[in-house]
This record gives C-alpha cells, structure tokens and sequence, in this order.
C-alpha cells in the first residue's frame, strides 16, 4: 500500500519561509516522479512543482518559480518543498503526490497524501 505523508505545514508571516517534507513509502520510490500541489476552498487543485525520478529534472508553476525549491533524497524515500518568500496567496491545503511520467502541466498524479494546511498572514 502507497503511503505518502505530509509535514512540516503551519503559519507563518508574508515574505517567510517553510519547509514541507513528504515521507513515501510503499512504492519504488527512485522510479517515481515526485510533485507538490495545492488547494483552496473553491478553487481548483493547483499543480505547484514537481521533480523527475532520472537526473532531477524539476518543473514549476509559474505563481511559484523563483521561491519555491522542490528535492528529493532517494535514500530516505522523502521529497521536499522549500518554499522562501511566502505571500498570502499561497495559503492552501498542500499536497505530496507520485506519478509516472515527467512533472509539467497537468502532470497526472498516481498516489496523493492526505495533505498539510499552510497559513501565511499579512
């Protein structure tokens, strides 16, 4: 069973830092492609970024590019999301998500966790 565990959400001011870590198990995780997204309430689920499993290609939404840093340690099974320059449009719900193929737009996410509340106040 596919088990991807988010952590390291809380609050925190306008132009802060916050690291999100996502602890996967359950599947190969070095043949896996690894993504963050996001959400707010009534609003569609935003693809944030995403990290290739081969030679760390690593793509990103543009609302993020620049501040927002995705990596990942295969032999701990965790991916991360380094995210500097918080402003108060980043506040969702955000989730770890495995796929197959190469991170982009509409990236097809395979496996998802159950997600990490980030707050940024103004």
């Amino acid at each position: 069973q596919v088990q991807l565990v988010e952590s390291g959400g809380g609050s925190v001011q306008d132009g802060g830092s916050l690291r999100l870590s996502c602890a996967a198990s359950g599947l190969v995780f070095s043949s896996y492609s690894m993504g963050w997204f996001r959400q707010t309430p009534g609003v569609e689920r935003e693809f944030v970024g995403g990290i290739y499993w081969a030679a760390g290609f690593t793509y990103y939404a543009d609302s993020v590019k620049g501040r927002f840093t995705i990596s990942r340690d295969n032999a701990k099974n965790m991916v991360y999301l380094q995210m500097s320059s918080l402003k108060p449009e980043d506040t969702a719900v955000y989730y770890c998500a495995a796929g197959s193929s190469r991170p982009g737009p509409r990236w097809p996410a395979r496996y998802w966790g159950q997600g990490t509340q980030v707050i940024v106040s103004s």
